[in-house]
């Protein structure tokens, strides 16, 4: 059986990029919006994080990612939530906060082998990621950090612009570009797709790829590093 909250290619590189800089990962209180399998969290236990915190939609994702993180030895310093991206955590503040939401542009949702909130972010793509750059403010502490994944055929400009909005700063980390299955290419919002298309998105007789940056948002008074 194919396990649903199996991590992607995203899933990898956004672990990659946390590696390569723990300079606000050590003793940090971090949350992630969207765990899924926890394995981004275990991760950042790995690099010295003080406390882990996640949330999700997906009941079985806060079952995997229970599971994973007391099966490490973290059960004394994490906590996962089941609720709508901020709604569980209203109120509280951290020093890094990271996500691999939901933002893929598309009509339809329920990919072949994942849960129903899998990449699915609207006809746009930014049904997730606008919701998430708007409430960073109130829940980064003073100092603090968000990493992401963002597909390049979003909009960065669009999201900076958000993110400026809200007194944050964006900075592009790295960007790669990753393989588009045959399905997501054909779910595609075709306005998306003709708009991108030898923009972001490339195409090589029947083989796609796309875009990907990960990306890091801070308060503008103190801006990324």
């Amino acid at each position: 059986m194919i396990d649903p909250l199996r991590p992607s290619e995203y899933t990898a590189l956004l672990i990659q990029a946390l590696r390569l800089d723990t300079s606000h990962v050590a003793g940090a209180r971090v949350l992630e919006i969207g765990s899924g399998s926890g394995v981004v969290l275990a991760a950042l236990g790995a690099l010295g994080a003080g406390s882990l915190c996640g949330v999700d939609v997906e009941p079985e994702a806060i079952l995997s990612g229970t599971d994973l993180l007391q099966s490490l030895g973290y059960a004394e310093t994490a906590e996962l939530h089941h609720g709508d991206m901020w709604q569980p955590v209203a109120g509280r503040r951290f020093d890094l906060i990271v996500a691999n939401l939901p933002h893929f542009p598309t009509l339809a949702s329920g990919f072949t082998g994942r849960l129903p909130s899998w990449s699915n972010g609207g006809p746009d793509g930014r049904a997730q990621l606008d919701r998430f750059i708007n409430g960073l403010p109130e829940h980064l502490s003073p100092g603090g950090r968000a990493l992401i994944t963002h597909n390049a055929f979003v909009g960065l400009e669009r999201s900076r612009e958000v993110a400026a909005d809200k007194g944050l700063s964006l900075r592009v980390v790295t960007t790669t570009m990753l393989h588009l299955p045959d399905e997501k290419a054909r779910r595609m919002t075709e306005s998306v797709l003709r708009a991108e298309d030898a923009r972001s998105i490339h195409r090589y007789g029947r083989h796609i790829f796309a875009e990907m940056h990960i990306v890091e948002f801070a308060a503008a008074g103190g801006a990324c590093a």
